[in-house]
């Protein structure tokens, strides 16, 4: 008698966020909103798309949402160091300007702390440098918070995109279980992180914040406007 030989494979056990069967038309409706938009004269020069991301002393960096664009696979190896010194970093940028990277003095970015940094530092920025902006934000937990949602159906009412309940007053909905790649992250966080972490790495937060606002400083004008 034959007996049927298995064949094991080595499957990589991997979490991801479940799309459920109504997701997948919202994301159809966002990517044709979107496209729509963009066609429209001027629409473009509007956006302003920002995000957070956390910096280790260490070269430590975010495997779940970084994306890195070459030629080939890099396949860096990192020493892995417990309790890195670490800073986390608001950046928002346009096709047409980048501004200052904020550094948030708390370790942990909560939703009133978000939500003071965009009415105290970044609101009178956008407001000062493009005319009639739209704000992009991800779906991001302080994001969500009641503090951020009121200042922003307050303020920019029908001028912003991001994760909205029932009652709020968004421009576009932030596409549920979305992968959050926008231009901060399949371009802006992996640019300044391949350059900050160039050996020799930083030995301070101070030089870190210092290479940090140096690499942002550094994007020129045509890049941004390719951004667009």
């Amino acid at each position: 008698m034959l007996r049927k030989r298995l064949q094991f494979k080595p499957y990589k056990f991997q979490m991801v966020q479940a799309l459920k069967n109504a997701d997948y038309s919202k994301r159809h409706d966002f990517c044709k909103s979107k496209q729509r938009r963009l066609e429209e004269e001027g629409f473009a020069n509007r956006l302003v798309f920002s995000d957070e991301a956390t910096f280790h002393l260490c070269g430590k960096v975010n495997r779940h949402n970084l994306r890195f664009w070459g030629s080939e696979n890099p396949h860096a190896l990192l020493d892995h160091v417990r309790d890195s010194p670490k800073i986390n970093v608001f950046c928002a940028i346009t096709n047409r300007h980048e501004f200052e990277p904020f550094f948030f003095a708390e370790k942990t970015v909560t939703g009133i702390v978000y939500a003071d940094m965009l009415s105290e530092w970044l609101m009178p920025q956008l407001e000062e440098k493009v005319p009639d902006f739209v704000f992009q934000q991800d779906g991001a937990p302080p994001h969500w918070h009641n503090s951020v949602r009121e200042y922003l159906n307050e303020h920019l009412p029908r001028r912003w995109i991001g994760r909205a309940g029932v009652n709020d007053l968004p421009f576009l909905l932030w596409t549920p279980r979305s992968p959050d790649l926008s231009q901060c992250d399949f371009f802006l966080w992996g640019y300044v992180k391949d350059t900050v972490f160039k050996p020799p790495l930083p030995l301070t937060l101070d030089e870190l914040k210092q290479r940090i606002c140096a690499a942002i400083d550094a994007i020129t004008s045509d890049i941004a406007t390719d951004l667009g």
